[in-house]
């Protein structure tokens, strides 16, 4: 329960991760990662949950080189990791020229790598994933691995096909259990849409400028990617305005909430869903089966586009975010306003209102001068956090 990227911190002697790690379940020679991996539980299935992986293992050969080290100082200095044992090289790989004391956190993770027997070792293992669990979801944290060579340039054949053999075995294995049809979802985060088109364009805690013609996708975490029992959580009202910010462009979110070594949720994860599970049971109307308007949204605010940039935007009551069905427009008003008056602007004469509800109470009066929509809401709000307006247009 401290935090990202633990595999590797543990084996830094003097990271606060390492520090945690000896203390609290012992020294990395004699309790590994090996042991710590088998206290985790989870269950998804059981709860009838999609099942989806991330899968990071591209990079591994470098990136988990550290296990090979040792001490340089204490009580254990010279004593090898477990990483160094014969019996769990399986498990740690036969990277041994990789290890270096000196390196950064990137410099031991690359993106690339020319081993041609780990390519075939990452393929059999993640084939053996998708064969042994038929996940919904496959993520890969970067690119589709190993499709290009060393100086950044696609390929597609001969040694570097690993990585596209593995996301056409998911497709047909989904195909095969569905009656010919595939129901599972490869997330991948290069842009480069005419190269790939392979699966959804995931872009971690960031997100698009505007609508994209393809689905595309944010993930974001309340806290961080694993428990850490030092991290602030997102509020509910910030989450869910991400949400809305995103879907009106075309996004979906992929929102993980860390769990407890023992797959429970702590009592804040807990409230966060619930909060959120409120908010879908009023606003879900404009959510589900909706796409996205002509435009995403008018008013003066907007979210900072810039990788792992989501700090919570000051929004305002002309801020307005769009999503539509049929010939419905919902319009997502980001704060309530003191006046209790909704004006959307977007609209012009073209645009024919009909009828007005706000999603959790019902019709509303309005008026159309000019286009331009002015509604009269009541004098309490239906949740605390962004209301909907269901604008019913004429055909």
């Amino acid at each position: 329960m401290y935090g990202d990227w633990y595999a590797r911190g543990m084996y830094i002697q003097g990271s606060e991760t390492n520090l945690y790690h000896t203390r609290h379940y012992g020294h990395p020679s004699q309790f590994g990662y090996k042991d710590l991996v088998q206290l985790w539980k989870a269950a998804a299935v059981k709860r009838g949950l999609p099942f989806g992986v991330t899968e990071h293992r591209g990079p591994t050969f470098n990136w988990f080189a550290v296990n090979k080290g040792c001490d340089k100082e204490g009580p254990f200095a010279g004593v090898p990791y477990d990483g160094n044992d014969p019996e769990f090289e399986d498990f740690y790989l036969p990277n041994q020229e990789h290890y270096n004391p000196n390196a950064t956190i990137w410099d031991a993770a690359p993106w690339y790598s020319s081993n041609p027997w780990w390519h075939q070792r990452w393929f059999d293992t993640i084939k053996e994933l998708i064969d042994l669990y038929e996940p919904d979801l496959l993520y890969t944290d970067g690119g589709v691995p190993f499709a290009q060579n060393g100086q950044g340039e696609v390929v597609s054949r001969g040694k570097y096909e690993a990585g596209l053999h593995a996301v056409a075995h998911l497709y047909n294995t989904s195909a095969k259990s569905n009656n010919g049809v595939n129901r599972a979802v490869y997330n991948q985060k290069d842009r480069r849409r005419d190269v790939y088109s392979l699966g959804v364009l995931d872009i971690e805690r960031s997100q698009e400028s505007g609508i994209k013609p393809d689905p595309w996708q944010t993930d974001t975490c309340v806290g961080e990617w694993f428990y850490n029992v030092r991290k602030e959580y997102k509020k509910p009202r910030h989450v869910i305005e991400i949400f809305v910010d995103i879907i009106s462009k075309n996004g979906n979110l992929l929102l993980n909430i860390p769990q407890k070594p023992d797959g429970t949720l702590d009592d804040e994860c807990t409230y966060i869903l619930k909060e959120l599970a409120k908010w879908i049971k009023i606003s879900g109307e404009a959510v589900y089966g909706t796409r996205p308007f002509h435009v995403f949204g008018e008013g003066p605010s907007s979210v900072v586009i810039k990788h792992f940039e989501e700090d919570q935007v000051a929004w305002t009551a002309s801020d307005f975010r769009f999503t539509k069905r049929g010939n419905t427009l919902y319009a997502f008003q980001m704060r309530w306003p003191d006046d209790n008056r909704a004006v959307v602007r977007t609209l012009t004469e073209s645009h024919k209102v009909k009828s007005v509800r706000l999603l959790g109470v019902g019709e509303v009066p309005f008026e159309q001068p000019f286009g331009v929509l002015t509604v009269s809401l009541p004098a309490h709000k239906p949740t605390e956090y962004v209301t909907v307006l269901a604008i019913e247009l004429e055909e």
